[in-house]
Order: structure tokens, then C-alpha cells, then sequence
């Protein structure tokens, strides 16, 4: 059987051999470089190796990142179009490779069923098939389309070049591989590969034609225009199926640094699309009958439902998501707000059995890292129940950085790594991934847990005033116990005691938790702690 080449750091050599040992298993030739023959240039061994293997496969870590030997096999695998990517630590992979699908192994110990693993392998099958999506699709002996995906499938269109200049059609067709690639690391879409896109390039072929063909629901596609020295690019995102427009941009820039242009086009993009095409999703969804749906759909009105921040609301997102896990019980996302609906219900004591509902949101949550630990949405929703409920805040910070690494262009991702460094006291840190959550994300439905979280960051700064600000921003898109509770603590210091009291009524208006026990959840350091009881008792001592 063809070979499988292992690139890897010396200073990981037994975890290379366990890999090596493990796919030996599953019937595969493997090569390592501790099999260089004694008679040969061993740089001469390595490439004729390398090129003649089926499937290279690149454990990174952090010596790996470091070593040239290993970037430059990545570097032609990856040229080949044979790169299978796995990590097994948490070191940065470098540029281009970081944007690029990488499987995590970080704590895997041989498990077959693991889902890193399971990557892994798939990859390397399809590579050993020399079959490719496309060829499959159109198989002549099929007369169907394929089945679509259970989650939101989507084909990037090859850019058209309105330059008019041949020169340019390397600029469009790299941006469609980048495009792709940060597509690619949002795990709650499928997206088809590049090269299969590539292929129908000057076809002529409609959105809707492709999306037939491809089995997908929405197409993405762009224009390049080029003038002296300038480039416009324009992008839209369609719903082949209904006809539809859901989102267009324009991106205008120099061409100075041509890469860095196509870097950042690919990540707003990306940013932009995950939750355009949710939400499009979830409208689709909530019109349909709701006896017989699908764990998507029933994950997709839960997802919905969830961000009303209501009692009543939340028990029926349990009943909704509790449905989507009984038919698929390794639904990660759907496993994730399971447990973040029961985390809420604790921290506004929706339910006398405060207890259970802490337990099962943390049994819900290390359930959903397991079945998807390489899903930025699943890391960043579990990440703060972990912070808040299980106050392992080193655990959560883990798992908001690793989110941030798997889809950088994550505006939730962002929006939970500020929520968990509000506890750390990591304030101007808080803000700036705050800000940049909401500038991935400017009018979603997640604006609302964005304005909380800035205003517990103002009122840490003893902004007051700007706290109040968030305060009465967020009552305008929903009423929320915690942003209450900042109101009434930020008056009190503000000396404001008829708001102050109006806040707090509110706030018991809407949940049934005694102030002093919500505080003692939200705010795990003492001086925080202080600060909030000291504004409600300025409040007291006003009215007293």
C-alpha cells in the first residue's frame, strides 16, 4: 500500500510513533525519518519520500512551528494538495497553515472514536481514494443530486476578474482559496473544498445550477475590479434555493500587500456569513411544523429562544434542545446550549432545584467538548459556565483562546473570552475583544450579552456613567436581570438612589435570586464583589 510521510519535531518523536502506530493499524504504510537508510544523503531520502507519499501528515507543536524542516514539508504537502494537519499541543500554527482545517489531538490518548482522530483518518482516506467531491457529484451513473448536509452547506463561486486583465485571474482564484480555508474552520458549516469550487470556473453556470450539482443551499460569490492601484472587491452571499440575497459587502483597498488584502477580505467574510446564514436558517426553520424536525432545527429555535433571557422561555429550550441531543446525542452545539440554558437558570434561580440544574450544566458542558473540542461555538458557550458555575477560570481561558484559534473571524468567540477576563481583572483586554466581537457582528442577536458584559467591564473601571450608558442601551433590546443589577449598583455609586431603586425593582421584577446570591456568582474576586455590594448599599443608605 502507498505510504503515509510523517512530519513532526524530534522533540516529539513518541508521539509520532504512536500515530504512526495507530494508522499502521488501520492498514496503512507509514514513513518516518528514524528509517533513513545508512548509505544515502538523508535530505535526498526525505523528498523522494515526501513527494511519493499519498498523504503527508504534519503534527504540529511548539517545537514544530520552530523547525524549517517541518514548515517545508508542510509547505510541499500542502502544494501537492496532500497535507492532513493534526496538533498535539496548543502552539500557534504559522502562516499559511493557520488557515487551513487542523485536527486536535492534544489530549488524545489512542481512542479511535475520538473525534480528532476521526479527522484525521477521514482525510487521509479521501486522500487514498483519489476521489474527489466533485467526481463524485458527477458521477455519470448518479442522476441525483447529493443529499444535503444536516447543517448550513455552502459553495464559494469562482471570483469573476473585471480587470480585464489575464494577470488578475491568480489574485481571484486565490481569493476564493482563502475564503474557502477560513470558511473551513467554522465547524458548524459545511463548506465544499476549493477545489472542487475552482472547477466550475468559466462554466457559466447559474448559483442555483452550482448549488444543484454541489448539493448545497447557498452560494457565495464575488467580483475583483482592478484600477492603478486599487482593487475593489465585492462579495454576496445568496440562498440558491429561494433566489434570495442575504448579505453583500464591498471591500476596497491598495494592492501594496496583496496577501494581507486577501487575508483580511477572507476573515470578515468568514466572521459575517456564520451568523448571517444561522439566522437564515432559523427563520427557515421557525416556519416549519414542529412535530417533525430534525436535532438542526430543533437546535436552531432553542438557539433562538435562548436569547430572551426569560424563566419561562428557558425551561422550553431545554424541552427543545433535550429533543435535538435524543436524535443526535454527539450534537456538540446543541450539548453546549443545554448547558448554558441550565447555567442561566442557576444564575437567576429560575428553578428551586438550583442544584441539579448546576450539575447538569456542567455534565452538558464537558459533554459538548468531548463530542466537538475543536468547535469554536462549543468552546466559547462552555467556556463560561466553566468560568462562572465551575470556577476553573485557567480551564475556560483554555478554551475562549483555542476557540480564537480554531475561527479567528468568530464574533462569539471574541464576546466569551471578554466575558471570562472580566473575572480576571484583565479589563482593557475584556473591551478590546468585546469591541471586536461587536465589530465582527454589529447588528446580531448576540448585541444584547455584548452590551452586559461592557457594562461589567465599565462599571469594574469605575466608569459609571458609561455603565449606565450599556445599561439603558441594552433595555432596549431586552429585558436582563444582570444588566438591571449593574444599573442599580452603578446609580447607587453615581448617587442616583430613585433610579437606583427603580433598577433594583426591576431586577426582582425578573428574577426571583437575591441580589446578594447573584453577586456572589458573577463576581469571584473579592474586591469586585466589594464594589458591587458597596453601590447596592449606597442605595440603602440613601433611602434609608
Amino acid at each position: 500500500m502507498a505510504e503515509i510521510f510523517i512530519s513532526y519535531a524530534s522533540a516529539t518523536v513518541d508521539r509520532a510513533k504512536q500515530i504512526a502506530d495507530a494508522l499502521r493499524a488501520l492498514g496503512y504504510g507509514v514513513w518516518r525519518d528514524d528509517e533513513l537508510p545508512a548509505h544515502r544523503a538523508y535530505g535526498e531520502v526525505i523528498e523522494e519520500r515526501l513527494r511519493s507519499a499519498k498523504a503527508v501528515v504534519v503534527i504540529w507543536s511548539a517545537s514544530a512551528v520552530k523547525s524549517q524542516w517541518v514548515r517545508a514539508e508542510a509547505d510541499l504537502a500542502r502544494e501537492a494538495g496532500k497535507l492532513v494537519q493534526l496538533r498535539i499541543d496548543g502552539a500557534l500554527l504559522p502562516l499559511p497553515f493557520n488557515q487551513i482545517q487542523c485536527a486536535d489531538l492534544t489530549d488524545w490518548s489512542g481512542d479511535a472514536d475520538a473525534p480528532g482522530w476521526r479527522k484525521v483518518t477521514a482525510s487521509i482516506a479521501e486522500l487514498f481514494s483519489g476521489k474527489s467531491l466533485l467526481a463524485e457529484v458527477l458521477e455519470p451513473a448518479s442522476t441525483s443530486p447529493p443529499q444535503a448536509p444536516t447543517k448550513p452547506s455552502l459553495a464559494v463561486l469562482p471570483f469573476a476578474n473585471l480587470s480585464g486583465e489575464a494577470d488578475q485571474e491568480y489574485f481571484a482564484d486565490g481569493m476564493l482559496v482563502e475564503i474557502v480555508a477560513a470558511l473551513s474552520r467554522i465547524k458548524s458549516i459545511f463548506v465544499i473544498a476549493s477545489g472542487s469550487s475552482l472547477t466550475f470556473k468559466n462554466k457559466g453556470l447559474t448559483p442555483q445550477d452550482v448549488a444543484r450539482q454541489l448539493g448545497v443551499r447557498y452560494i457565495l460569490e464575488g467580483s475583483i475590479r482592478k484600477a492603478g492601484g486599487r482593487v475593489r472587491i465585492v462579495v454576496q452571499l445568496v440562498d440558491a434555493h429561494a433566489g434570495t440575497q442575504i448579505w453583500t459587502h464591498r471591500f476596497e483597498d491598495t494592492l501594496d500587500d496583496i496577501f494581507a488584502l486577501q487575508d483580511r477580505v477572507a476573515l470578515n467574510t468568514a466572521a459575517t456569513i456564520e451568523p448571517a446564514v444561522r439566522e437564515a436558517d432559523a427563520r427557515r426553520s421557525s416556519a416549519r411544523p414542529t412535530e417533525i424536525m430534525g436535532s438542526y432545527d430543533l437546535f436552531l429555535r432553542a438557539l433562538a429562544m435562548m436569547r430572551t433571557y426569560t424563566g419561562p422561555n428557558m425551561f422550553e429550550v431545554l424541552g427543545l434542545v433535550e429533543r435535538a441531543i435524543k436524535l443526535d446525542p454527539n450534537f456538540g452545539a446543541a450539548l453546549a446550549v443545554c448547558a448554558r440554558c441550565h447555567y442561566l437558570i442557576v444564575l437567576y434561580g429560575w428553578s428551586d432545584d438550583s442544584d441539579h440544574h448546576r450539575s447538569q450544566a456542567l455534565e452538558m458542558g464537558h459533554r459538548a467538548i468531548r463530542a466537538a473540542s475543536d468547535d469554536a461555538f462549543v468552546l466559547s458557550h462552555v467556556a463560561a459556565l466553566i468560568a462562572y458555575l465551575e470556577r476553573d477560570v485557567a480551564a475556560a481561558l483554555d478554551m475562549v483562546d483555542r476557540a480564537l484559534v480554531f475561527n479567528p473571524g468568530s464574533s462569539m468567540a471574541f464576546l466569551m473570552s471578554g466575558a471570562v477576563r472580566v473575572l480576571t481583572a484583565e479589563l482593557d483586554l475584556a473591551m478590546e475583544h468585546l469591541s471586536t466581537s461587536q465589530r465582527l457582528d454589529p447588528v446580531g442577536p448576540d448585541r444584547a450579552a455584548r452590551l452586559v458584559f461592557m457594562a461589567m467591564v465599565r462599571f469594574q473601571q469605575r466608569r459609571f456613567a458609561d455603565a449606565v450608558a450599556l445599561g439603558k442601551e441594552l433595555s432596549q433590546y431586552l429585558e436582563n436581570p444582570t444588566g438591571c443589577a449593574i444599573l442599580a449598583a452603578s446609580y447607587g455609586h453615581l448617587g442616583q438612589s430613585s433610579a437606583g431603586q427603580d433598577a433594583l425593582a426591576h431586577y426582582k421584577r425578573l428574577t426571583p435570586q437575591s441580589l446578594d446570591a447573584y453577586a456572589r456568582l458573577v463576581w469571584q474576586r473579592t474586591d469586585q464583589l466589594k464594589l458591587f455590594t458597596d453601590g447596592i448599599a449606597l442605595l440603602q443608605i440613601a433611602t434609608a
